[in-house]
């Protein structure tokens, strides 16, 4: 038999503003390490109000992390030091190694009625990889499989394997796993997570209970940090539940973190933003 894994615990995300006056929620961030290493930080950022977003993220350098972006409603342009430059759509994710140094900037854009929303996910790099090559990846809503279960619950598959089926984003260092989960109502879903793996899940619409069995009421907002085990539950009463299922291998190394630059030391932190001043931060061509 399985272990499930219990409900360690549950978070309401925290209002912050960041960029240049982005109204968002964080479901958790720096006073929360490490005990979701390999993960630094998870943002939801819908809104409906453009004064909120419109100034978006200006021009500003990632080191060390990837950062995972994930839209729901309205849209993202972009651009950055690689020369990469697009929109982000509803169902769209961008996933992007800064490695050893990317400068970029988002601007967010509401849809007819307003609506911007999604999330961005930070992951950590361990030591050895922290200063790897800068990529950069636009996965297009299309190029997402959908699992459809029995009991009607459905699966998106950024990244990570569900039964037979494999997400477009692979060969990521901490052999992550994101999905977006559906289960409708009445329903209950047990889902394999790797043992070892840290685990969550951030509720974005309805509610449901987590944990064995369906212990923890959780609803939009919410995050449930799991304890390990080999399996989730999820169960649901009058009301669906839709949200994202995260996990990935802890790197248990010592962070130095400050603002968009995630180091291992404060030496490191220090020639990070030395190197950004000077005009010397990116070493790619």
């Amino acid at each position: 038999m399985n272990a499930t894994r219990r409900v360690n615990r549950v978070l309401k995300g925290q209002p912050t503003i960041e960029g240049a006056g982005v109204h968002l929620r964080r479901a958790f961030g720096f006073s929360d390490l490490p005990l979701f290493d390999p993960f630094l930080m998870l943002d939801d950022f819908r809104g409906e109000r453009p004064e909120h977003y419109a100034k978006g993220f200006p021009w500003h350098p990632h080191r060390g992390i990837e950062t995972i972006t994930y839209m729901l409603d309205g849209e993202v342009e972009h651009g950055d030091s690689l020369g990469n430059k697009g929109v982000i759509r509803p169902g769209e994710v961008q996933w992007m190694t800064a490695g050893s140094g990317i400068i970029h900037q988002e601007m967010p854009r509401g849809d007819a009625g307003g609506r911007m929303g999604g999330f961005q996910l930070w992951a950590n790099l361990p030591a050895a990889h922290k200063m790897m090559d800068p990529r950069y990846r636009e996965v297009k809503k299309e190029e997402i499989p959908l699992v459809r279960l029995e009991n009607g619950v459905e699966i998106r598959i950024i990244c990570g394997k569900v039964e037979a089926t494999q997400g477009p984003v692979q060969d990521i260092v901490i052999d992550p796993q994101f999905l977006d989960i559906f289960v409708p109502r009445e329903s209950e879903l047990v889902h394999a997570v790797r043992p070892g793996h840290t685990a969550f899940a951030y509720v974005f619409e309805g509610s449901g209970g987590f944990g064995e069995p369906g212990a923890a009421p959780a609803s939009n907002g919410n995050l449930i940090l799991f304890a390990d085990g080999e399996e989730v539950a999820v169960k649901t009463g009058a009301e669906s539940v839709r949200f994202l299922m995260i996990s990935g291998k802890p790197i248990g190394e010592p962070i130095a973190w400050r603002g968009p630059i995630v180091m291992n030391t404060q030496e490191e932190l220090k020639t990070a933003f030395d190197e950004y001043r000077s005009g010397t931060f990116t070493k790619h061509r």
